[in-house]
């Protein structure tokens, strides 16, 4: 269901006005004209319902509708999520990959994208490149999310080092001790040692044994075009990562991505559902 998101939130009587590519977007595209409606998530979370009061000038001019606590935004609730919370730590690809993951991230309800430089990634773009290519993939996941309706307000951060990024993964484990990483590699790995030095069982190195215990939030990490190098590897294993195998097949990694959100999501919804055995 297509969803607006609204730039910013209404006044205090729940006015809204919108001109430029919003204007274009609902009135040229969407064809809306005053007196009808749309649906609207507010920034920080939170949906109204908007009635158009006028169009005129190059400005739309909307109120949102509903009971009290629907118009004053101070009361508003944020909206519930039907999508587990899982984050994409994604080593940057080579060329225009990066706006499909972002767009198919987005879509998919992903939190939020977390973008690095490995050791086979393309440099980080920096400057003025690197903040149009940020301020282009937040308008990706603006445009996914009003497509798909996702009501998840996916974040996305300009690149950061590979150090950084396991940094970023120590603070997290801090707060949230409940997290749990995997990392997604295309070479099947030896098993892992269990705590008391025995080889871990076989179906704990499955996607549902990772992910028995509802683990929030999941955090993927997913190579650039090559992989991850095996000093990488080992970092992330030893930083508590678990290695998962996609199997034989070499994947692109835009596909590796949109294969590991979709798997690790689906698992997640589908847990009252299934059982592991043994």
């Amino acid at each position: 269901m297509k969803r607006f998101l609204l730039p910013s939130l209404p006044d205090r009587d729940g006015r809204i006005s919108l001109s430029g590519s919003d204007y274009h977007y609902l009135v040229r595209v969407r064809r809306l004209s005053a007196g009808e409606f749309f649906d609207a998530f507010l920034p920080g979370g939170g949906t109204c319902r908007v009635q158009i009061v006028d169009t005129g000038g190059g400005v739309l001019s909307g109120e949102c509708t509903g009971t009290e606590e629907n118009r004053v935004v101070r009361k508003l609730v944020s909206a519930s999520s039907p999508f587990p919370s899982i984050i994409l730590l994604q080593a940057l690809p080579k060329g225009s990959k990066m706006d499909r993951i972002v767009r198919e991230a987005a879509e998919s309800g992903v939190l939020e994208l977390l973008l690095f430089v490995s050791e086979f990634s393309v440099p980080r773009p920096k400057g003025n490149d690197g903040n149009a290519k940020l301020n282009r993939w937040k308008r990706i996941i603006r445009e996914a999310r009003q497509q798909s309706g996702s009501p998840v307000e996916t974040l996305i951060r300009a690149p950061v080092d590979f150090e950084e990024i396991l940094a970023w993964w120590e603070e997290l484990k801090n707060m949230r001790p409940e997290a749990r990483g995997i990392l997604f590699h295309q070479v099947p790995l030896a098993p892992q040692p269990g705590p008391e030095g025995e080889a871990s069982p076989l179906e704990m190195r499955s996607l549902h044994g990772y992910l028995e215990d509802r683990p929030d939030p999941v955090v993927l990490a997913i190579g650039p075009e090559g992989g991850f190098s095996n000093g990488e590897v080992e970092a992330f294993i030893t930083a508590g990562f678990r290695p998962f195998s996609i199997g034989n097949s070499v994947l692109r990694v835009e596909t590796a991505a949109l294969y590991g959100i979709a798997a690790a999501t689906i698992i997640l919804l589908e847990r009252d559902s299934w059982t592991l055995n043994g």
